[in-house]
């Protein structure tokens, strides 16, 4: 079963979720927690950078690597669904390769469960 994934849209569900549980690491920060009137058959994640970490091409890299990483644990990791996610990413995320940023988030991924 394929899960879409969809980003979170209200300033409410943003708030919610930055007063939930957090897991963090040194590449990212992720909140999670159960949102109310959530659809339970898709995933609602989504990517914040900070202008502090470069100019918009960089910060699309970071959201467009992230993208595909969360593309891949959901096929490859049972994630909770009853969960929405906020990934706010970190500016070593840059300078380090793609493998090593996989293995990290999939690490934290699976202790979320």
């Amino acid at each position: 079963m394929k899960s879409k994934i969809v980003a979170l849209s209200k300033n409410e569900e943003f708030k919610n979720l930055l007063n939930q549980r957090k897991v963090s690491n040194k590449y990212v920060t992720i909140f999670f927690g159960k949102l109310i009137n959530k659809d339970n058959t898709k995933i609602n994640i989504s990517f914040v950078t900070k202008k502090k970490i470069g100019n918009a091409v960089k910060r699309n890299k970071i959201k467009r690597r992230l993208r595909n990483i969360m593309n891949d644990a959901v096929k490859k990791i049972s994630i909770n669904l009853n969960y929405s996610f906020l990934v706010i990413a970190k500016s070593s995320m840059l300078n380090n390769e793609y493998k090593n940023i996989k293995e990290t988030l999939f690490q934290d991924l699976e202790k979320i469960k």
